[in-house]
């Protein structure tokens, strides 16, 4: 079996180790700009040795942003802000990776330290939409519910995105389809209580997530991944199920995604998840196993042999770190000693003389 710093193959892309930088939202951009936080931030753990680095949930919209602060890539303004990361990025031996998305009934929030509670209009916030006009909890603002037109736009919207993230260099796209934003709410039961094509059985409330991928697919190059990221369950009566998401993933591999990217929960706040170490790993092997894809495993993995042992017992084909990597950069590197794959680490020239070499 692979282990952590095996390098692992998708597309015409080539990871260094199966260790990768979960897309983390910084709420620090303005009009949804990358700047140089967000370089520091990203470059620093690619230095670190990570294989993969995704810059964080990326609004196709402004409209689709969780926060004001939060990144985007609306205009073709956002490309060289983004592009000058992905060049970082990439020069370091990391692949360079985007995940785009629209946040939904869960947008125009307030950053994370002020509480990421709902903005008004006059806060600053703005009108949110979603499948049905349901808040996600009492005191949010009320969505707006989609049209055929409004939902048209929106897939157009990841089209033009896709466009940008492959003019700003990057090699691996994901689409955000998780924690209860647009996609999500689309295809939980929870949320959506649509009559049109777009709700009501399994295929019309999952029809928006596979049209847009299928979209963004087209317009990414046939030699370079895509992935999705999933809410693998609801944690709730009556929500979305692992065994949707089991069907869902077959279907979005048949449309030329490459890996699924598993987390859970984030679709009402009424789910009861059961928080501990690599909790979502469960449905990184179920997937693997039945709906035969490969799979990233994210949430609450800290320490080396964990890491290790998650990729040589096929229960994921990559890790993902988020708070570890937030705490630690260097994480792959004290990782690599741990494991007695030192020789295995990437180690930026100018710092050879702290290592030894």
């Amino acid at each position: 079996m692979p282990h952590l710093f095996d390098p692992l193959q998708l597309r015409g892309v080539t990871l260094r180790n199966r260790i990768g930088v979960s897309p983390m939202c910084q709420y620090i951009a303005q009009e949804g700009m990358a700047n140089g936080w967000h370089l520091v931030h990203l470059g620093a753990r690619a230095a670190g040795g990570a294989g993969r680095v995704f810059i964080e949930a990326t609004g196709v919209t402004a409209q689709g942003r969780i926060t004001p602060g939060c990144m985007g890539i609306w205009t073709d303004d956002h490309v060289e802000p983004l592009a000058r990361i992905a060049r970082f990025v990439s020069g370091q031996g990391a692949v360079a990776g985007i995940q785009i998305g629209h946040a939904g009934r869960k947008a125009s929030c307030d950053v994370t330290w002020k509480g990421g509670v709902p903005l008004s209009n006059d806060e600053g916030g703005w009108e949110i939409v979603a499948p049905s006009p349901l808040p996600f909890q009492d005191k949010s603002r009320l969505p707006k519910e989609l049209g055929l037109e409004d939902i048209a736009r929106i897939q157009e919207a990841f089209r033009t995105a896709a466009r940008r993230a492959l003019a700003a260099g990057f090699e691996w796209i994901e689409v955000h389809a998780a924690h209860g934003y647009l996609m999500h709410s689309f295809y939980s039961p929870i949320s959506n209580k649509r009559t049109d094509r777009y709700g009501g059985s399994f295929e019309n409330r999952t029809r928006f997530t596979v049209e847009t991928v299928r979209i963004v697919r087209a317009e990414w190059p046939e030699d370079k991944p895509m992935s999705v990221r999933l809410s693998s369950t609801d944690w709730a009566e009556g929500g979305w199920t692992l065994e949707e998401t089991v069907a869902l993933s077959k279907i979005l591999k048949a449309e030329g995604v490459d890996l699924i990217d598993c987390s859970g929960g984030g679709g009402t706040p009424l789910a009861k998840i059961p928080v501990g170490a690599g909790y979502p790993v469960p449905f990184t092997e179920a997937l693997r196993r039945e709906a035969e894809i490969p799979t990233a495993a994210v949430g609450m993995i800290t320490e080396p042999w964990q890491a290790d042992q998650i990729v040589r017992n096929g229960q994921a084909d990559i890790v993902l770190m988020a708070r570890a990597m937030l705490r630690e950069p260097y994480w792959p590197q004290k990782a690599a000693a741990a494991l007695a794959k030192k020789d295995l680490a990437y180690v930026p020239d100018p710092y050879h003389r702290a290592h030894g070499r």
